[in-house]
């Protein structure tokens, strides 16, 4: 994903402000999926040969793209400024509740209600609503003219809480609260510690080198080198990674969407739900607490948005590459680019009802 969406300033032609990296997005993904459709059908045995060299249960190529494609966007975190955000109770308060208690538990009963007789499709969509977005939220939400530290920090709470809860919550929405409720649970190949020992490799390892790469880099050139200069360079490597991410998985996959586009619908109607209700009510309760614009609106995207990256890499882990849980966490992306681009255009027209701003504007942020 392109960095100069994180350096210029806010206004309300969201087309014109991508880069033509980020504006043909979901071009580029179409072409990833065609690619890898082709290359499944051309290649026999690539399965095969994909797998000869696995890192944490997962074939190496895979790995390799799902780390390179998270690092650069954790190296665009601030790390030193936590406080700007802490100090925020409404805002905090809400978005861990809202991204730990509330989105898990609408994807659960979605995942339940849509597929209930799809227990790979419907488990690969509730490890979808456990990875709590830490990639393109930031992208969207400056778009939408939110607060940009704010974005920033909570990315961070979330990075580093999902290290820590996502292992337990996997187990406890996977096996647990299905057991509880009479339903059957999965059947999981891995324990809660070893789901939590693959979260660590996939989010542990590019949350530790983006920290210390901002970290050495502004030490070294000071703060406005490592943004203006370093960042713009290192971050179009996260869509080179999801779209090689990408091109991967549908080689593996081809024939599972090729042979039922339906299930593939099946797997986008409960995200297409998950998304409206989780940004909407998000947004709700921004304006319900007091927040104002700014931080209402970096609530609403933190909350609506999700970790596809690491949901494909536990998915993979956890019931394999070619399994349907893994093409539920392929089919995420497709959808969340469209339509959470479609709420910042909601999101800035929404912005008449806020009369006063509850925070003071970003630093280097004017209101257009």
């Amino acid at each position: 994903m392109s960095t100069d969406l994180l350096s210029r300033p806010p206004g309300s032609n969201v087309a014109g402000r991508l880069s033509r990296l980020d504006r043909f997005l979901p071009v580029w993904i179409g072409l990833a999926m065609l690619a890898g459709l082709l290359l499944g059908r051309l290649i026999p045995g690539l399965d095969t040969a994909l797998n000869a060299v696995t890192i944490g249960g997962i074939s190496l190529p895979i790995a390799a793209g799902l780390l390179i494609m998270m690092y650069p966007v954790l190296a665009k975190v601030r790390y030193d400024r936590l406080d700007t955000v802490t100090g925020d109770r409404r805002l905090l308060i809400s978005s861990l509740a809202l991204n730990w208690l509330v989105g898990p538990a609408v994807m659960f009963v979605l995942a339940w209600v849509f597929l209930a007789d799809q227990p790979a499709y419907r488990n690969g969509l509730i490890i979808v609503g456990l990875a709590r977005c830490i990639a393109m939220v930031i992208i969207w939400n400056d778009l939408a003219c939110g607060d940009r530290e704010a974005a920033a920090v909570l990315v961070a709470l979330n990075s580093v809480f999902q290290v820590l809860a996502f292992g337990l919550l996997g187990w406890f929405y996977l096996s647990v609260l299905p057991g509880w409720l009479g339903l059957p649970g999965a059947e999981l190949s891995m324990s809660g510690w070893d789901l939590a020992g693959n979260v660590l490799v996939f989010l542990g390892i590019p949350l530790l080198a983006g920290y210390l790469t901002r970290r050495l880099g502004e030490r070294a050139r000071g703060r406005e080198w490592y943004e203006t200069r370093l960042l713009p360079r290192i971050g179009p490597a996260a869509l080179y990674g999801l779209l090689f991410t990408i091109v991967i998985l549908f080689a593996l996959q081809g024939d599972a969407i090729t042979s039922r586009p339906v299930d593939v619908a099946r797997i986008a109607l409960p995200l297409l739900a998950y998304f409206a209700v989780m940004w909407a009510g998000s947004f709700a309760l921004g304006r319900a607490i007091g927040l104002g614009y700014e931080r209402t609106t970096t609530l609403a995207f933190t909350a609506a948005g999700n970790n596809f990256e690491l949901a494909i890499a536990v998915a993979i882990g956890t019931f394999g590459v070619t399994s349907g849980e893994a093409l539920a966490g392929v089919v995420g992306p497709l959808i969340e680019v469209p339509v959470l681009v479609g709420l910042v255009y909601v999101a800035l027209w929404a912005r008449r009802f806020f009369t006063t701003s509850a925070e003071a504007p970003p630093a280097g942020r004017t209101t257009p």
